[in-house]
């Protein structure tokens, strides 16, 4: 696989979510098309996996992190995350 380039491939993302959640499911789903076409990867983190993720982000998930800051939760506002992206 080739490595990501462009200005979205310099950071970092990280989807904190939940086995059996709906939301994060889309969440995850809008990430991957988007890391096609933007040139980025992420990774997936599961919140029940460590006692500190679950007591800061377990009542918001889906959450996206992008270089170790909160982005959003819930839903994945496309436009915002775009441009956020792309500085």
């Amino acid at each position: 696989m080739a490595q990501p380039t462009g200005p979205a491939a310099s950071h970092r993302v990280t989807l904190i979510t939940r086995v059996g959640c709906h939301l994060c499911e889309e969440a995850e789903n809008s990430l991957a098309s988007l890391s096609r076409e933007l040139g980025f990867s992420f990774e997936c983190v599961d919140v029940d996996s460590d006692p500190a993720l679950a007591n800061e982000y377990s009542d918001r998930v889906p959450v996206i992190l992008i270089d170790g800051s909160e982005h959003g939760y819930w839903r994945l506002e496309e436009a915002r995350f775009r441009a956020a992206m792309l500085r």
